[in-house]
């Protein structure tokens, strides 16, 4: 499994590449606990004195659930990612250290704990691999653990919690700062671009979450949920696209506008501002008027949507809060559709040649064969080939492995399923290093070529309808080539 600390698949990789990965270990973080932050943010919005039921003793689990729970939880994931069982174990000892050394939620302090924790007993372990005498395994197991664990909540205590303390409170009047001088909104020109560049899940659940959580501890809310996670901007831009867009495109659109805004997988809408690179200028606007809207209105949510769906965010909203917070994607709809469809030129030219990123050539070559580790001006690639016929297994690789790729493995099962092949899903960064073929964005398939260098990695632009599904369905059917 690839971790925190391997660092040797950077090699060779894409600024880009490196950017997710860092990134999407921060989110590997916070994800798999999402379901512990929706269950903190209800508890709240339901039983703090301003909730829906007010309830002075079950409001008592607010405060340790934000203040330990949810840390723990954090650093236990960071150090299972870095070591597995062992790293976890003493990720979570590790992080009481930073959480008791500190009066603010220690999110950003698990998140830099955790791992390190993790990384101190994952070295002892290779440095002591081969020596330790028949019988005393477990022995030297267990208390090389229990002290790494103990001397690592020491150091939290007295020397990390402290800094990551300032540093987080630093952060903190930064966003404020920027609150009080109506300057937030300015925050989508970064983040608008960065999410249609699968950036998505590390800005959310990386930054934006852990400070938002800090937030709404105070304040009972925090508009810092809705700054990613807003399904408004893109919403806007699949409407442009479906009536002004190029016609041979339209006919996915409709389906992709049920999948982001009611599914709130955001990553279906990606692929449509990268065909036109311009609509980028639609999503920071649409980006930027929900948030203005927002602050406005004084608009927050409890907890962080995940994923971005309509639902989801009715699930967060805090009491007396539901105009404002529809309001505010309301707005970022109608910005981003007005301006996309400026940029599409109110259908004029609609028909023009999509200006997509470089497809696979398996996309436009006979459907028995896929180069797809190369770009269409490229020659194949023969760094890795495989017949369809020996394929066993195809995994469906996103970012997170949590969102699209579950959207995207359901529909190829039952294409593949009929011939002998599994369908799984999985984050790009944990692709075993005994995959066979590999479908992901093309945007992804740098991080996927690092982590798994010798399955055929196929890439495709379209999470609806891609040539590249068609090309590898035949081929596995056929016994057709695959090169990656």
């Amino acid at each position: 499994m690839t971790n925190i600390a391997d660092l040797k698949h950077l090699q060779g990789d894409s600024l880009r590449a490196r950017v997710q990965r860092f990134g999407g270990n921060l989110a590997a973080m916070i994800m798999p606990n999402i379901g512990a932050f929706i269950a903190w943010g209800l508890i709240t919005a339901l039983f703090i004195p301003t909730g829906w039921l007010p309830n002075e003793t079950l409001a008592q689990l607010v405060d340790p659930m934000i203040t330990m729970l949810l840390p723990l939880l954090i650093g236990y994931t960071g150090g299972r990612l870095v070591h597995g069982q062992r790293g976890a174990v003493v990720g979570a000892v590790a992080t009481v250290g930073v959480v008791v050394g500190s009066e603010v939620p220690m999110f950003l302090g698990a998140m830099v704990i955790g791992p390190l924790a993790a990384l101190a007993v994952k070295g002892f372990d290779r440095l002591v691999d081969g020596r330790i005498r028949t019988g005393f395994e477990m022995l030297v197991n267990n208390f090389s653990a229990g002290i790494i664990g103990g001397a690592m909540a020491l150091l939290g205590l007295v020397a990390i919690g402290p800094v990551v303390e300032a540093l987080t409170t630093a952060a903190g009047e930064g966003v404020e700062f920027l609150v009080s001088n109506s300057l937030l909104p300015l925050v989508s020109v970064i983040v608008e671009p960065a999410k249609v560049l699968f950036l998505n899940n590390a800005i959310n659940h990386g930054v934006l979450s852990p400070l938002g959580l800090s937030q709404a501890a105070e304040a009972g809310q925090s508009v810092l949920f809705m700054i990613e996670t807003n399904p408004g901007p893109g919403l806007g831009i699949l409407i442009a696209f479906l009536l002004f867009g190029p016609r041979l495109s339209r006919a996915t659109v409709p389906g992709a506008m049920i999948i982001h805004f009611l599914g709130g997988i955001h990553e279906i809408y990606f692929p449509y501002v990268l065909m036109k690179p311009r609509l980028i200028l639609a999503a920071i606007g649409g980006g930027a008027a929900g948030v203005a809207t927002a602050m406005i209105t004084n608009a927050g949510l409890v907890a962080v949507p995940s994923p971005g769906s309509i639902f989801a965010y009715l699930a967060v909203t805090p009491r007396g809060g539901y105009v404002s917070v529809l309001l505010s994607i309301a707005v970022a709809t109608g910005v981003s559709f007005l301006l996309a469809s400026m940029l599409l030129r109110f259908g004029r030219g609609a028909d023009e040649a999509i200006t997509s990123p470089p497809v696979t050539a398996g996309s436009t070559a006979a459907p028995a064969k896929v180069a797809a580790g190369t770009r269409a001006e490229q020659p194949p690639s023969p760094r890795a080939v495989i017949s369809g016929k020996d394929v066993s297994t195809v995994l469906i690789a996103c970012d997170a492995g949590m969102g699209s790729s579950v959207m995207l493995a359901g529909q190829l099962r039952g294409r593949l399923e009929p011939h002998g092949v599994r369908v799984e899903h999985v984050s790009v960064g944990e692709i075993p290093a005994d995959a066979q073929l590999v479908l992901t964005h093309i945007d992804l398939a740098d991080r996927a070529r690092a982590t798994a260098p010798n399955a055929v990695v196929v890439e495709f632009t379209s999470f609806l309808s891609d040539p590249a599904f068609d090309a590898v369905t035949e081929a596995i059917k056929e016994g057709g080539e695959l090169r990656g």
